[in-house]
């Protein structure tokens, strides 16, 4: 009788001890895969200069204009203002609830909050706020900020900030500085890292729901180290370093954050933006051309030592740059196409006659890195991580064989071209009178899109190959506005666009290429892809928990989007360039991710 009263008094205290919440030990940093390199009583990051003295000002410009001050709603979503919300510049006015260290792959250290717990499955997630937070008005950021911030984002942002909360089953305040978020069976291991540091916290006192979404020019109330100054609407906007930053002694903010004051001046074009430099106007510029790099700079300013140039190696994967196809055209749905209108562009002959032999090839999109799948044959873990999807493979691809050909750099290889024409035949085309056409008498034509005159030379190069073997593809060259607009309405045949790479792919790839990302407005799915191999493949990506089996699924992942030929792979430099101000000085380590503008002072200042 008495173990029969136990056993029902340990049933009905089961729904008790199950509603108690799981608990760990707060911990000052966390990573996605492994330990934080750096200890609980880190004193900086190892890249700053701890020791700079802070002062002075910097002028940045970019191409474009600006008629926003609210980054988060799709209004306005390609003008608005530079460093509200930046990765270049860093995030000047509102700040998350961790920083991402750019000397480790993916690890987060304290920044809103002071720390964090999580348990081994990552089911969920607890940021516990640091006192000391304070928004630029005096008051205290507070949990009923962060629950505020993702709501609203949820109601009224855009996209990624909108899909935020899909994968939290419950989000609470716990204690006086505590918000835990519950998540449910579509989060990944890695999204405890995404709510960490991909979304902004918002001030609620300050903002007001119903008109979220409305583009401003108030300026906004920030718990970042500056405000605004001033705003010309289109032109320039000025920002100042806040006397009174709560976090300005945070080690991961210690030698961050050095200007008295950042202005960021707009251009309707990069000449005009490489002439204000010249002219001082502007301060750094980097540059991303080679010729330009190795002609451009023939001018007073850097003869007498008032500009240096600098070429910093990172330890970064290549990314891809190309002619991406739009497969929501029914031209493009057929991958032998896209494979034949691939093999037509003569690198070779780009290199040489544009460039100077300045490029490398871009052949992965993980080129130069652990992550890469070029020379690698899919080992015994990555068929097992593949499992059907290597059916979709190119046979070439899967051995590590694959590799681009290289043409004898006429600009009209014939041995080239006759693959490219063969693999159009594969898809139904054939030249007809000097047309290549399908069978009911199609010609195969399209308009290629470009924003600048560097690509449209490109472009010409590629259009006269393409014109050998009877392709007929034209060019648009748009201004910056028209391109922006276009580009988020996903409104081309052909568009020329950079896909950066790091050394933690995850969640990211889902708005690059994954199918919920098709249709979805101002989305970076520039290719229009929708193919549930590439989803099951992210998926697995932002799973898997050890570091192997990680880096194997991105070599799968890569050797798919590689045989979806879904762009024309062009070309990349192996340094990061930047021109600047001989006043401009930056720190002596070199992180993994390359430079980091917001280490970077003024030397007038000391």
């Amino acid at each position: 009788m008495r173990r029969f009263v136990a056993v029902i008094a340990v049933l009905f205290a089961a729904p008790a001890l199950l509603a108690e919440p799981v608990s760990a030990e707060p911990v000052h940093g966390i990573s996605m895969h492994g330990m934080p390199a750096l200890p609980p009583d880190y004193k900086n990051f190892p890249y700053v200069n701890p020791n700079v003295k802070k002062g002075g000002k910097i002028v940045y410009g970019v191409v474009g204009t600006f008629d926003n001050l609210n980054p988060f709603i799709l209004k306005s979503m390609r003008t608005t203002a530079r460093g509200m919300w930046d990765p270049v510049f860093g995030n000047m006015m509102y700040e998350t609830l961790m920083t991402r260290s750019s000397d480790e792959p993916f690890t987060l250290y304290g920044l809103l909050a002071e720390s964090v717990e999580w348990d081994d499955n990552r089911s969920f997630v607890q940021f516990n706020l640091n006192p000391k937070a304070m928004w630029s008005d005096g008051k205290p950021v507070t949990p009923e900020d962060v629950i505020f911030s993702f709501e609203l984002m949820r109601d009224k942002g855009r996209i990624p900030f909108s899909t935020r909360l899909k994968p939290v089953e419950k989000m609470e305040k716990v204690g006086e500085r505590g918000v835990r978020f519950t998540l449910n069976k579509i989060a990944d291991r890695e999204f405890p890292l995404i709510l960490a540091t991909a979304a902004p916290i918002l001030p609620k006192h300050d903002i007001n729901p119903d008109t979220f979404d409305r583009t401003t020019l108030k300026p906004p109330v920030g718990s970042g180290p500056y405000k605004v100054k001033s705003i010309s609407p289109g032109e320039r906007i000025i920002y100042e370093r806040r006397s009174d930053y709560w976090g300005q002694n945070l080690p991961s903010k210690i030698g961050f954050d050095n200007y008295d004051q950042i202005a960021v001046e707009y251009f309707l074009e990069d000449n005009t933006l490489f002439e204000a430099f010249k002219k001082g106007v502007v301060d750094i510029y980097p540059d991303g051309s080679p010729t330009h790099w190795d002609r451009a700079y023939d001018f007073p300013a850097v003869q007498n030592g008032q500009i240096t140039k600098d070429a910093f190696k990172a330890q970064l994967p290549t990314g891809m740059l190309g002619f991406v196809f739009n497969l929501r055209r029914p031209i493009f749905s057929d991958v032998n196409v896209r494979a034949g209108l691939s093999l037509a562009f003569d690198f070779e002959w780009a290199n040489k006659n544009l460039f100077e032999g300045a490029y490398t090839r871009t052949e992965s999109l993980w080129q130069n890195s652990p992550l890469t799948s070029l020379g690698k044959p899919a080992d015994e873990r990555e068929l097992r991580i593949l499992g059907p999807i290597k059916d979709k493979i190119e046979p070439a691809v899967l051995d590590g064989s694959y590799s681009l050909p290289k043409t004898d750099g006429s600009g009209a290889d014939r041995k080239v071209l006759r693959e490219a024409v063969d693999l159009l035949k594969k898809a139904g085309y054939t030249i007809k009178s000097g047309k290549m056409s399908n069978a009911s008498g199609r010609p195969l034509a399209f308009e290629l899109m470009s924003q600048t005159p560097d690509q449209e030379k490109l472009a010409i190069a590629y259009q006269r190959t393409l014109k050998l073997i009877g392709v007929d593809m034209s060019i648009r060259t748009v201004d910056d506005a028209q391109y922006q607009a276009r580009s988020g309405n996903f409104d081309y045949d052909m568009i020329i666009k950079a896909y950066p790479a790091s050394l933690s792919p995850g969640i990211e790839q889902v708005n690059r290429w994954g199918s919920s990302s098709r249709k979805a407005e101002g989305s970076f799915n520039f290719a229009g892809t929708a193919d549930p191999g590439i989803d099951k493949l992210i998926e697995t990506m932002t799973t898997v928990r050890s570091l192997e089996d990680f880096e194997a699924t991105v070599r799968a992942y890569d050797r798919l989007l590689i045989s979806g030929h879904y762009m024309v792979p062009l070309y990349h430099i192996p340094e990061q360039r930047v021109a600047r101000r001989s006043y401009i000085g930056y720190p002596e380590k070199l992180p993994l991710y390359g430079y980091q503008l917001n280490t970077w002072w003024d030397k007038r200042a000391q």
